[in-house]
């Protein structure tokens, strides 16, 4: 199952913002949509469960079917050098950078070639603590900090690519 909603097709050399949406907080959405007018940049959402989102040209969702990482590979199938994904996932963030994009995560953290080999490593040894019944904790709660960083690097990012 794929389902697109309508929304603005991007020109061939326009940079894209994409989204892991099914676990990117309400907050961080919201700072995206209004990013995406203002700037006149794509935004596609990806994920398994229906959005809502606002009417716009500029924005647009696309459902996949459920399964293990099918947003993820849509993503990184989908994604192109300018772009920039949204994404908490780790794994999504280092195939993203591997393409020549870039990953951002929802609290502002910037994934590129010099950090994501060793956040990844982190993630898979903290994995493994977890296999092994460690209680590792959770992440601590999103909080206005949080979506400060994130509009900053989002900020930056649109910046980078205004003519």
């Amino acid at each position: 199952m794929l389902e697109e909603t309508p929304g603005a097709a991007p020109g061939a050399n326009a940079s894209r913002l994409w989204v892991d949406a099914d676990a990117c907080p309400v907050a961080v959405k919201q700072i995206l949509y209004r990013a995406a007018e203002r700037a006149g940049v794509a935004l596609i959402l990806v994920a398994h469960l229906p959005l809502q989102v606002p009417q716009s040209p500029w924005i647009r969702t696309v459902q996949v079917a459920r399964g293990f990482d099918a947003a993820d590979k849509y993503i990184a199938d989908a994604v192109a050098v300018g772009d920039i994904v949204v994404t908490a996932d780790i794994p999504l963030a280092a195939a993203v950078v591997d393409k020549g994009a870039e990953a951002l995560n929802p609290r502002g953290e910037h994934y590129t070639r010099a950090n994501v080999q060793s956040l990844l490593a982190m993630r898979d040894f903290m994995d493994t603590l977890r296999g092994g019944g460690v209680d590792t904790g959770g992440p601590r709660a999103f909080n206005n900090a949080d979506r400060h960083a994130f509009a900053t690097q989002l900020d930056r990012w649109l910046a980078r690519r205004a003519p």
